[in-house]
């Protein structure tokens, strides 16, 4: 983007902005936000400098918009919502996510999505991993945690090749499951010796100057970097 159009778009001098490249001119506090809105980016991002500590986590802070005791807990119709709001991105982080894949209303959602553009990405967990075999065995369920990514796997059959919709497998070792569709998130936090699905979950929604959201981002980026993709 030229320093003109930026400019233009949030109503200042442009040689304001190029003081702020080129000198390190900090802006005023609406400039930050404006620019980072426009931007699509965090205002911490642009000038890591410009936040206190305080100010980062009151903003964080605001980014918690419900907490569930359970993933169960959760209302259904707030995964709809959640997905359905999405207007650019879709993105799933999980080990196997059955109850979702289960779901042919889900399915067809994500599909209908993908047709209008958005991006839809589903990282789900290698089922001939050692971390895959290492959580099934840490929660009790053995070699089902593995049986249940081929059930998702099949279960993603009809989206599996669409345009827009990218399917990989990841060994990570999965500290949360993710849930991200454009700036909300739903975090499954995973929990030692806990099934999933009786783990608590958080509803996140991005604030500006917050950094939960980001970490969260960064980290699903990081796993979707080095996750292989399923063949169509």
């Amino acid at each position: 983007m030229s320093i003109a159009d930026l400019a233009e778009a949030i109503e200042v001098d442009p040689k304001t902005i190029e003081r702020w490249i080129t000198k390190g001119r900090e802006p005023y506090r609406k400039h930050r936000f404006a620019t980072a809105s426009y931007l699509g980016v965090d205002e911490g991002y642009l000038w890591p400098e410009a936040l206190t500590r305080d100010q980062v986590a009151a903003a964080s802070q605001s980014e918690v918009i419900a907490i569930y005791p359970h993933r169960w807990a959760v209302p259904r119709d707030i995964w709809g919502r959640l997905f359905g709001a999405a207007s650019q991105e879709i993105g799933v982080l999980v080990y196997s996510g059955l109850f979702l894949a289960d779901d042919g209303g889900m399915v067809r959602l994500f599909a209908d999505k993908a047709r209008t553009g958005v991006r839809v990405r589903i990282l789900l967990g290698d089922p001939d991993s050692s971390e895959v075999a290492q959580r099934g065995a840490d929660e009790g369920v053995g070699d089902s945690m593995a049986a249940q990514i081929r059930s998702a796997l099949v279960l993603y059959q009809p989206i599996k090749g669409m345009e827009n919709v990218e399917i990989r497998l990841h060994d990570t070792i999965l500290y949360n499951s993710i849930y991200r569709a454009d700036d909300e998130y739903l975090i499954n936090m995973h929990v030692y010796g806990t099934r999933a699905g009786n783990a608590p979950v958080l509803h996140l929604r991005r604030v500006a100057g917050g950094d939960m959201v980001a970490t969260y981002a960064e980290s699903y980026d990081k796993v979707w970097a080095k996750a292989t993709p399923v063949e169509s």
